[in-house]
Formats: structure tokens, sequence, C-alpha cells
């Protein structure tokens, strides 16, 4: 995995997320958000690219579509190792994202409220947000991913580490935590919705 240039950051839990984007900051890594991660890192000073302006494409839907996007899919999924995936992305003009940070619409938390509507806790199903853990987590060999805030520390750590680097078990650790968050937050919609079933 080459150094980290560009990353995503797009979470509902914002634990941690200005000490990580200083350090990212510090390393002179492009950062894209959306919606409120991107406001609340702008608000603390932050530069960063909103995906909307990166992908020439607005949010639509109520923020429904944000990073469903094949620029930003296609950065995270690329084989750098592959000289086909890089034509590919070159001659389309896009770069890659080195670094996917996400976590969930806390959908457990709201639909496990006694007063939430059905239609509230179907809102709260995120999309966006495991497509790309899935994706980054399958591309790990090029990709970092962060779905929690407590692994933040031990990220930077590894960075200082190995000159940001990253070594390949380091990688594939923080891989294999993102397929089990997707896996835990998708069994916790479909037993929540089987209960809802009369």
């Amino acid at each position: 995995m080459s150094k980290i240039s560009r990353a995503l950051i797009s979470v509902s839990d914002k634990t941690g997320l200005k000490e990580l984007a200083t350090f990212l900051t510090g390393l002179k890594v492009e950062i894209l958000s959306t919606g409120g991660t991107a406001a609340a890192l702008a608000g603390d000073g932050f530069k960063v690219v909103e995906v909307s302006g990166y992908t020439g494409s607005p949010e639509m839907l109520g923020g429904r579509v944000k990073t469903l996007h094949p620029k930003i899919h296609a950065g995270i999924l690329h084989r750098r190792s592959l000289a086909e995936h890089m034509g590919q992305m070159a001659a389309l003009g896009w770069g890659g994202i080195d670094l996917v940070v996400v976590n969930l619409y806390p959908f457990e938390t709201v639909s496990a409220r006694p007063n939430a509507s059905f239609e509230e806790a179907i809102e709260n199903i995120d999309v966006g947000g495991p497509c790309l853990l899935r994706a980054s987590a399958k591309n790990h060999a090029d990709v970092a991913v962060l779905c929690d805030p407590n692994d933040y520390p031990a990220f930077i750590a590894e960075m200082r580490i190995t000159d940001g680097q990253l070594s390949g078990k380091f990688r594939r650790t923080l891989a294999q935590k993102a397929f089990a968050r997707t896996c835990d937050y998708d069994q916790a919609i479909s037993s929540y919705i089987a209960r809802t079933i009369g």
C-alpha cells in the first residue's frame, strides 16, 4: 500500500474526529467529506473537499444519495498493482481514495427507542456507509478502512511506526472489523423488520 494521500470521511459518531483530521492534515492528506461531517470539519478549521464537488453530482433525495458514485467507488476499488485498472483511472482522470473513515447511521440506537416510529427507524438505515466499508475492506491491500473511533489511536500509532505504509496484518485486521460491523448492522435491521411483521 502506498502512502495515504486522499481520505474519505463520513461519520455519524464524531468522537475523535478532530484528532484524526489533525493527524491527516499534518501528513497533507486531502480530505473528502459529506454533509454534517464536512460541516464539523470545516467548523474546526480543516480544509475539506465536499464529495458533491469532487464527483460533480449533488447530494440527492434528502441525503439518501451522497457517496454512491462511480468516481468514489472506482477510487476505492481499483487495484494499484493492475495496469489495466490504473489505465482506466488515468483515462477518466480519476484519483484514488486511500483511506475510508465511516461509521454508520445509528440504526440500533434509534430503532431501540420505545417511541421510535417504523419510518424513523427506516430512515436511519445507512446505505452508502456499508457500501463504502465493504468496498474498502475488499480492497484493503490498497485502502485502509476505519469503522470505529476506538481504532483511531491505533491507526495513528501504526502510521507513525510504518512511516505511513501500514502493515498488511493491520490493514487486514481493520478490514475484518469493517465486514463484522456491516454483518452486525444488517442483522440488526433484519431482526427489527422481522419483529414488525404481524
